[in-house]
């Protein structure tokens, strides 16, 4: 690994790639969404500022957590040009995200209950299943996965427990 000099203010794409160890096709099209910018030299190189580590890390993270690209551009624009963001930036725009990663948490536990029961009940069986949708009954709901899905189906309206299904 090459060693960057810790008073370096800016990277190059390479350093940059390597630090944050993305990359370095994943950088450029990170800028071509607009998550992350650069400056180019008088020899068209790239030159990312230090900052750019973290808000890398923060896109990954992100990624990870199943947030759209979408959604990390628009927090990222939110956060200070020309400067680091503080803990005080990265906590504002942290708690914005709360209530949806709270509903993607228990979307997954949901989906992990189901599942569970269905095939863990050993039979297989579509009849006994608390995911099956027999005559597409939910179709005239819409579109989606409407049973996991706790934005179009909230829990208390859902299916009923395993031990009911059976």
């Amino acid at each position: 690994m090459t060693k960057v000099a810790w008073n370096s203010k800016e990277l190059t794409v390479g350093q940059l790639a390597e630090r944050s160890g993305v990359a370095v096709s994943a950088l450029h099209f990170y800028e071509a969404k607009g998550l992350i910018g650069s400056r180019r030299t008088a020899g068209n190189q790239r030159r990312y500022t230090r900052d750019t580590l973290r808000r890398v890390a923060f896109v990954r993270l992100s990624q990870r957590l199943g947030i759209p690209l979408r959604t990390i551009k628009d927090a990222l624009a939110e956060l200070p040009e020309g400067r680091t963001p503080t803990r005080a930036d990265w906590a504002r725009l942290s708690a914005t995200w709360r209530g949806e990663l709270d509903d993607r948490i228990e979307q997954l536990q949901r989906l992990r209950d189901d599942l569970t029961d269905c095939i863990g009940c050993g039979c297989l069986s579509l009849d006994r299943c608390a995911l099956a949708n027999p005559h597409d009954q939910l179709g005239n709901e819409g579109p989606g996965a409407r049973r996991i899905d706790t934005r179009l189906t909230p829990p208390q309206q859902c299916c009923p427990p395993s031990s009911q299904a059976r």
